[in-house]
C-alpha cells in the first residue's frame, strides 16, 4: 500500500484526488448542516460519519506532502466547489416543508380556489396594506411543490408579494397535499411501523 502512495502516478494525481475528495466531504457537510437545521436526527449523523472519514483521508495525504503548494490550492478549491455542489444538491433533494405567505392587493378568490381545488391546506384573512384592502394567504407545502405554487400565483395574482420560510416541524394534519407516489411511500412507512409495534 505504501508503494502505491509513493508512486509517481499517485503523486501526480494527488492534487486531483484531494480536490475531488474535498468536494465530496464539503458537499456532505453542507447537506448535513441543512439536515440538522431541519431536525433530521438520523440522516445527519450518518452523513457526518462519511464526511469526517473522507476529510481525514484528504488531510493525511496533505500532511504527507507538505512541500507541494498545489495540494493546498486543490484543497481550497475543493472546499469552495463543495459548498456550491452541496447547496445545489440540497435544492434538488428539496427535503422538508416550507410555509408560503402570500399578500395580494386584489381579490384572491381565484388563487384560493385553485389552491383548495388542488388539495392544499389554505388559511387566508383580510388585511390592509398601506390603506389598501389586501388578502393574506398562509399555506404549508413540501419544498418540491414550491414551483407549482409559484406558477399558480403568477397565473392568478402576478403582482402578489410572497415569502417562503422553512418549517422545522409540522403537525400531521397540516401536511400539504401529496402526490400519489408520496402517499404510497408514507402509507408503506406507516404500515411498517405498525407491524413492528405488533411484533414487540
Amino acid at each position: 500500500m505504501q508503494e502505491i502512495f509513493s508512486s509517481p502516478i499517485f503523486i501526480a494525481l494527488l492534487p486531483l484526488l484531494i480536490f475531488l475528495s474535498r468536494i465530496v466531504d464539503v458537499t456532505l457537510g453542507t447537506i448535513r448542516i441543512i439536515f440538522v437545521s431541519k431536525g433530521l436526527k438520523y440522516l445527519a449523523p450518518m452523513i457526518g460519519f462519511f464526511e469526517v472519514l473522507i476529510w481525514l483521508t484528504a488531510m493525511s495525504q496533505i500532511m504527507q506532502n507538505l512541500n507541494s503548494p498545489i495540494n493546498y490550492i486543490a484543497y481550497a478549491s475543493g472546499f469552495a466547489a463543495g459548498n456550491f455542489v452541496g447547496i445545489y444538491l440540497e435544492n434538488k433533494l428539496a427535503v422538508g416543508v416550507t410555509l408560503i405567505r402570500i399578500i395580494t392587493a386584489k381579490n384572491a378568490d381565484s388563487l384560493i380556489g385553485e389552491l383548495v381545488k388542488k388539495g392544499y391546506r389554505v388559511t387566508h384573512t383580510s388585511a390592509l396594506a398601506n390603506g389598501v384592502e389586501s388578502e393574506i394567504i398562509f399555506m404549508p407545502v413540501r419544498r418540491k411543490e414550491i414551483s407549482t405554487i409559484l406558477a399558480l400565483i403568477e397565473e392568478n395574482n402576478p403582482n402578489a408579494l410572497y415569502t417562503i420560510e422553512d418549517v422545522r416541524s409540522i403537525s400531521k394534519r397540516s401536511l400539504p397535499v401529496m402526490s400519489s407516489a408520496d402517499q404510497q411511500r408514507e402509507d408503506f412507512s406507516l404500515i411498517s411501523r405498525n407491524q413492528r409495534r405488533k411484533g414487540k
